[in-house]
C-alpha cells in the first residue's frame, strides 16, 4: 500500500547535509512491505531548531555542528531527508487500555537506522512529521510542550540509567497545531535501538499468515538479541529474553517513582526500551495509586499496577509467538505460560536488588524485602515524598526531618541502621554508594509544567536549566537546590496527556 500527500512533493535530499554523517541501513525495509508503507514527511512552514543533543549525535556518528543550522533544521522537521534516509511509517496493532486496534505510526515516520560507530544500528524517527496512511483522521502534527517533555523526560531518564528511546533534537515548525487550544507546532527526532513492538508481533499475528510472523521474529532477534540464532530454540529464547528485559525495565522505573502512563502494548519495545513518553510523570509524594494520565480514569496504568500490567502485556506477546514455539498448540500454550509466569520472578529479584542498593545494603538477608515493605508503608501512611526521603537517608539527614518524630518512622530508622551494621561495609561507604543511586533531582512536575509553560510562550531559559540539572542527578549544585524540594503543599495536581 502507497499513499502519496501533494505536499510532500517538495520533500528532497539535500547533499550539504552529508557532512553530518549520515549511515543509514535502512534494514526495516527489508521486511515483508505488510509491515510499513513508504511514505515521506510533510513539509512545514518555517523549521527552527529548539534544542539538539550534541552527546547523543556525536555517539552515533554524526556531526551536527558541521551542518549549516538552517539546514540542520530543514532536515529534522522532514522538509529534506538526510542522505541515504527511506522514510516510512511502521504498521502495528495494539491493546489500548484493554482493548485490541489495528494501528501504525499516526504522525510519525522512521527515517532510516543510523550505523553508529560502533556498529550498531539505531532507528532516526521524526514525531510529528505530518500525516500517514495511520493517522485515523489525525493531523499527524504535534505541539512544542510535549516534544520538549519527551526530550526532557526521556534525557533524564537516561541520565538515571535505565534503558530507553532518547531526544536527538525538537524543531519548531513555524505552524500553529489546534488541541484543547491553539499551540505551537514542533516535531521531535527520536532515537531507539527499534520501534520494534509488542504491538507490532499483535499485528504480524492478526494476519495469519506465519511467513511474515516468523520474518518479524528473525528480525527482532538479529537485531536485538544475536546471541540467540544459533540456539536450539531461537524463538522460544526470544520470548524469554524479551520477558526478562521488561521485567528488569520496571523494575527500574518502580525504583525511582517513574509512571510510564500509558502502558499499551504498542507502547512495550521488544528491545527493552522505555518508549512514548506521553502522560508520563514522576511520583512525588509515595502512593501506589498514583496516576498522571487524564485518560486513565480507572488507574489501570498507575504506579503500583506497572509490574502486573507489563506481565499482561508479556502474555499477549507469548500469544503472538505460540506458531513459532511448537507444532503442537498445547504444548506452545504451555510454555508461554510457563515463561509469562517466570516474569515475577525476575520481576522481584530485579526490584529487591535495587531497593538493597537504595539502602546501601550489599549483602543479602532474608528479611530484607520485609524492611523494604515497612518503609514503603509509612512513607505512604504518613504522605512522604519518594525521592527526598530516600536521597535524605542517603545523605544521614534524618533528625531533622519532621518524619522523623513520628514513632514507627524512629522505630524503622532504628532497624535500617541495625541491618546496615551487618552490612560488609563501614556506614560512610554505604552513603556515597546511596548517593550513587538515590537521585537528588528527579523531573519534578511542577518545575517541569513550568519550564514547559514559559517554552510556549517563547521563553526556553527554564527548559534549558532544568534539563541540565536533570541530565546529571545524582550531584546537584547548591544554586540548583530548588529543583530537588518537592513540590509546595498546595501544588494543584499534575493532569498529563498524550499530546495528540
Amino acid at each position: 500500500m502507497f499513499c502519496l500527500f501533494p505536499s510532500i512533493l517538495n520533500v528532497r535530499v539535500d547533499t550539504k547535509a552529508s557532512a553530518a554523517g549520515w549511515y543509514f541501513d535502512n534494514a526495516y525495509t527489508r521486511l515483508p512491505d505488510r509491515l510499513f508503507t513508504r511514505v515521506q514527511p510533510v513539509p512545514v512552514r518555517a523549521p527552527k531548531l529548539v534544542v539538539v543533543n550534541h552527546s547523543l549525535a556525536e555517539s552515533l556518528g554524526l556531526s551536527l555542528g558541521a551542518v549549516d543550522e538552517g539546514i540542520l533544521a530543514s532536515m529534522l522537521a522532514g522538509n529534506q531527508l538526510p542522505p541515504g534516509a527511506e522514510p516510512l511509517a511502521q504498521a502495528y496493532a495494539g491493546h489500548q487500555f484493554g482493548h485490541f486496534a489495528m494501528l501504525g505510526d499516526g504522525r510519525a515516520v522512521l527515517l532510516g537506522e543510523q550505523r553508529a560507530p560502533d556498529g550498531r544500528l539505531y532507528d532516526i524517527q521524526l514525531k510529528g512529521s505530518g500525516p500517514t496512511p495511520y493517522s485515523r483522521q489525525g493531523d499527524g502534527r504535534a505541539a512544542l510542550a510535549p516534544m520538549l517533555r519527551e526530550y526532557l523526560i526521556s534525557e533524564a531518564v537516561h541520565a538515571l540509567g535505565i534503558a530507553t528511546a532518547r531526544s536527538l533534537a525538537v524543531v519548531s515548525t513555524g505552524e500553529a497545531v489546534l488541541r484543547n487550544r491553539v499551540l505551537p507546532g514542533a516535531v521531535l527526532t527520536r532515537v531507539a535501538a527499534s520501534h520494534v513492538r509488542i504491538g507490532t508481533f499483535e499485528y504480524a499475528s492478526a494476519s495469519s499468515d506465519p511467513a511474515l510472523l516468523r520474518a518479524l521474529a528473525d528480525f527482532a532477534i538479529a537485531r536485538h538479541y544475536p546471541e540467540l540464532t544459533t540456539t536450539d530454540k531461537p524463538y522460544r529464547r526470544f520470548l524469554q529474553a524479551v520477558i526478562e528485559r521488561q521485567a528488569r525495565l520496571v523494575a527500574a522505573w518502580m525504583q525511582v517513582g517513574f509512571v510510564h502512563g500509558v502502558l499499551n502494548t504498542d507502547n512495550v519495545t521488544v528491545s527493552g526500551e522505555t518508549l512514548d513518553y506521553g502522560p508520563c510523570a514522576f511520583m512525588d509524594r509515595y502512593d501506589p495509586e498514583t496516576v498522571f494520565s487524564s485518560i486513565d480514569r480507572h488507574g489501570r496504568y498507575a504506579y503500583g499496577n506497572q509490574p502486573a500490567i507489563m506481565q499482561w502485556n508479556l502474555a499477549r506477546f507469548a500469544e503472538t509467538l505460540l506458531p513459532l514455539l511448537h507444532k503442537e498448540p498445547s504444548r506452545a500454550g504451555a510454555m508461554a505460560a510457563e515463561d509469562v509466569q517466570h516474569f515475577a520472578v525476575v520481576y522481584e529479584d530485579s526490584w529487591l536488588t535495587g531497593m538493597r542498593r537504595k539502602l546501601g545494603l550489599l549483602n543479602a538477608e532474608d528479611s530484607d524485602a520485609e524492611l523494604v515493605q515497612s518503609l514503603l508503608a509509612w512513607m505512604h501512611r504518613h504522605g512522604a515524598d519518594y525521592s527526598h526521603t530516600l536521597r535524605r537517608l542517603a545523605e544521614d539527614d534524618w533528625a531533622g526531618q519532621p518524619l522523623g518524630l513520628k514513632p514507627d518512622v524512629q522505630a524503622w530508622h532504628t532497624a535500617w541502621q541495625a541491618r546496615l551494621s551487618r552490612s560488609p561495609q563501614v556506614l560512610e561507604n554505604a552513603l556515597a554508594s546511596m548517593r550513587s543511586v538515590n537521585p537528588a533531582v528527579i523531573p519534578r512536575n511542577h518545575c517541569v509544567e513550568a519550564a514547559l509553560g514559559a517554552a510556549d510562550e517563547g521563553d526556553l531559559a527554564a527548559f534549558h536549566r532544568l534539563l541540565a540539572v536533570l541530565t546529571k542527578p545524582f550531584n546537584v549544585r547548591p544554586e540548583d537546590a530548588a529543583f530537588c524540594q518537592p513540590p509546595p503543599p498546595d501544588a494543584p495536581a499534575v493532569i498529563t496527556f498524550c499530546g495528540t
